[in-house]
Parts: C-alpha cells; structure tokens; sequence
C-alpha cells in the first residue's frame, strides 16, 4: 500500500473533463488538497464541486504564463504550497497534413508542448519547497511509439514532451523533484466519445484486455508516479493502454 498522500497540494491542467478530472478525482479520492485548474470557469467550478473535500478551481489558460504564475501562487497560498504537478491539457483536433493549416498546428503545439513547459515553469519555485516535489506528465502512445492518421500535430507534441522531460529531470534532480509521464492507449473520455461506436469497437478489437481504459486508470498510474514510493523514479514512462501496443497484427490476437 502507497504512503498516504492526504493533505498534499496537487495542481492538475485541463482538469474539468477527461483523462485530467479522472486524475483529480484519483487525487481528491486519497485526500489531496486539488487545484482543477481549466480555461473556463464554470467548467473548473462543476468540476471541484463534483470533486468535493479540498478541491477548489483556477483559471489558467496553458499558453499563457502570466496566468499560470497566478494560479500557481493562488494555488500555493491557500493549500501550503504544491507538491505535485500534474501537466495534463491537451487537444487532439483531427486534420490530415493536407487539410492541416499552419495555425491548427501551432495551436496544437501550444497547448500540448508549450503548455507543459510554461506548467512546470509556473509550478517549481514552490515544488522546490516541497518535501518530495512531484511533476506527471500526460504524453500519450501516440507519438512516441503509435501513429494514427489526422494526428501528426497531436503525435509531434507528445513526443515532444518526452524530450523534455528527460532534460527537466536531471535539471530538476538537485531539488528532490521528480520528473515522469504516463502515456495512455484508448482512454474512454468526452473526445474519444465524439470519434463513434464504430471506432470504440475497432480499438476494443486491437487491445489485449478486450477493453477501452478508465481515466482512472491513468489516475492511478499518476497517484503512484507522485507517491513516495516511487521517489527514485525520474525521467521514465509508464504506459497505460490494456497491451495495445504489443501485438504485431490483429493475428496474434485471435484464439
């Protein structure tokens, strides 16, 4: 059994829906005191309402540092600093590279690369008072070891997060902060909702355990990433997605 992380300040991006209100509820489950932080209020709001206990919310848009200093320092006051970090939003728009224009790819990276960055930047003058500063990354499988077509703005950006998070931890090691990502396969959320029956189905097919994951299934990849038991983890990666990237073909799945 983990070390209990009740009573630790978590700040988690893009936390009013998917995969990022899925670690906070992990989070807020285990008596951590969570920041949902999202670009629109009342979205933030519903969300730590849900949460209950110590969540509250903080606007930040992810591409804007002078709003992420604030909320850091928000965040930091009214929990007593913040031990973990977890450097989640992201969009995933489709577009093929013919269809794609400069703009949607730049907005992408933005968000997704950028706004993993200026996360960090915001978050680590009071990770370094922490007692065990945590940071979790929300990469993907896609990107760094899967592709799929109208995702290479989407793919290039998670991949990039790796490289970064490489050179952050060992920039980051003097402090005691760790630095690590969770990688996840087909996470059942609001956005893949939006993709269909039919694409759940083929996914579903294509997967070992038969199944789409939870987003409490990356929660809880993040809880242990940010535990003290994994305090001598730094710079690696954990996938989350039921055995999807195993098979060589649909072949080795049959009985």
């Amino acid at each position: 059994m983990l070390t209990s992380i009740a009573g630790e300040s978590v700040v988690v991006t893009g936390a009013s829906k998917g995969i990022g209100k899925g670690i906070a509820r992990v989070f807020a489950r285990n008596g951590a005191k969570v920041t949902i932080v999202a670009r629109h209020g009342a979205e933030a709001k519903a969300a730590a309402k849900e949460l209950g206990g110590d969540a509250s919310a903080a606007i930040a848009d992810v591409t804007n540092l002078a709003e992420l200093e604030k909320m850091a320092k928000s965040a930091a006051r009214r929990n007593g600093g913040i031990d973990v970090l977890c450097a989640n939003a992201g969009s995933f728009p489709q577009a093929t590279i013919e269809d794609m224009s400069p703009e949607q790819w730049d907005e992408v990276l933005a968000t997704n690369l950028k706004g993993t960055f200026l996360a960090v930047k915001a978050c680590v003058p009071y990770l370094k008072k922490s007692a065990a500063g945590r940071i979790v990354i929300t990469s993907s499988i896609t990107g760094p070891i899967t592709g799929f077509p109208g995702w290479t703005h989407y793919g290039a950006s998670k991949s990039g997060q790796l490289g970064f998070l490489r050179t952050a931890a060992i920039e980051l090691a003097k402090y005691g902060i760790t630095v690590n990502a969770v990688m996840p396969g087909n996470i059942i959320t609001e956005g893949l909702e939006s993709l269909g029956s039919e694409y759940h189905k083929t996914m579903a097919a294509s997967i070992p355990l038969k199944r789409l994951g939870t987003v409490e299934d990356i929660g809880y990849a993040a809880l242990f990433l940010a535990s003290k038991e994994a305090g001598y983890i730094t710079g690696q990666t954990i996938v989350v997605d039921g055995g999807q990237i195993l098979p060589e073909s649909l072949e080795a799945l049959k009985d």
